[in-house]
């Protein structure tokens, strides 16, 4: 029988010998054929070689969203001749909005309100405007891409902020029933933020929520932050320094900087989407159930073998997500419309 006492003496954890996580075979080929881009000779993954400054550290950080901004520079670049919808910049109050038009109309009088990535400090200017672009294409419906201030200059609430001015702007022109708000990694911890603040400010519910790898949890406390560390080839490791630089001194358990913690009550259906590489597994998963718990309509999607932001976007997996998302638009929309 064991004793209690030598119990609570113990690490309580597993031990895992060094070993080699293989790609796996259950996933496409092109999906493998990603993922291998992503590590080196000796099987480390080439994003583990990047250190974030510390957090007061502005001057590095300055320096290291001027290498980002360029990755972002030839991403866009790539993209050039792919995007058919048009885009016009707009500025209201303090925040930047890249509103992007369809070549061809899908969704008359919707609007989808896009948040973007980057780890709370990167991806705006001329990537948030490609994306909200790619969004406007993929749906048939205007995007708002809130290119919102982020640090070091602006810390919380600065980005907070942008979003409830955004989405208050959209308020204007669109009726709530035909809007829908969508946010990857980052991006999803700013929409689910911003609908907390919303509903906290008597503003109406948009028709949907999408939360693509949402960083709803600032404290990273899942259980994937350590199951998956280096396993995710993309993200593989803590964001924790970003997380600090951008709370600037505010509490990260905090729902409008950790938004799993809030009350998610009166929240509009919500699709999350997530892989089993996924650092932030834990953060969707566990939002997911809080959101069932408080009486919310959301359904997951979780894909094998994925990383944190899906395959690089070219692979059947890729494809697969981009068509659920459309369906789970085009239902909320049809919805919306009776």
């Amino acid at each position: 029988m064991t004793d209690d006492n030598d119990m609570s003496d113990r690490k309580h954890g597993v031990a895992i010998p060094a070993r080699l996580v293989p790609f796996p075979a259950s996933v496409s080929p092109e999906a493998r054929a990603s993922l291998a881009r992503l590590v080196s000779e000796e099987g480390e993954p080439l994003n583990a070689s990047y250190t974030m400054p510390l957090p007061e550290d502005h001057a590095g950080w300055m320096a290291v969203k001027a290498v980002a901004d360029g990755q972002y520079a030839t991403a866009v670049k790539g993209l050039a001749g792919t995007l058919r919808s048009s885009v016009e910049t707009i500025q209201n109050g303090d925040v930047t909005i890249h509103v992007a038009t369809p070549e061809t109309m899908l969704k008359a009088d919707f609007a989808y309100i896009d948040f973007h990535g980057g780890a709370l400090v990167f991806g705006g200017g001329d990537a948030c405007r490609a994306q909200a672009r790619m969004q406007a294409d993929q749906h048939g419906a205007v995007c708002y891409g809130v290119d919102y201030r982020m640090p070091p200059e602006h810390p919380y609430p600065a980005a907070l902020d942008d979003a409830m001015a955004a989405y208050r702007h959209v308020l204007k022109s669109h009726v709530p029933s035909r809007i829908i708000v969508g946010g990857r990694s980052a991006g999803g911890n700013l929409a689910a933020a911003m609908l907390l603040r919303a509903k906290a400010e008597a503003l109406p519910m948009p028709a949907g929520l999408i939360l693509l790898s949402p960083q709803v949890d600032l404290t990273e406390s899942g259980d994937s932050f350590q199951v998956n560390r280096t396993v995710d080839v993309v993200l593989p490791g803590s964001l924790m320094r970003n997380n600090l630089l951008y709370a600037g001194g505010a509490d990260l358990s905090h729902p409008y900087l950790s938004p799993l913690f809030g009350d998610l009550t009166g929240l509009p259906p919500t699709f999350l989407q997530s892989g089993t590489r996924d650092l932030f597994l834990s953060n969707t998963v566990r939002m997911h159930r809080a959101l069932r718990r408080d009486g919310v309509d959301a359904e997951l999607h979780v894909f094998e073998g994925m990383p944190h932001g899906g395959f690089m976007g070219n692979t059947p997996e890729d494809r697969d997500l981009a068509e659920e998302i459309f369906r789970f638009v085009s239902r909320i929309s049809g919805e919306a419309s009776r």
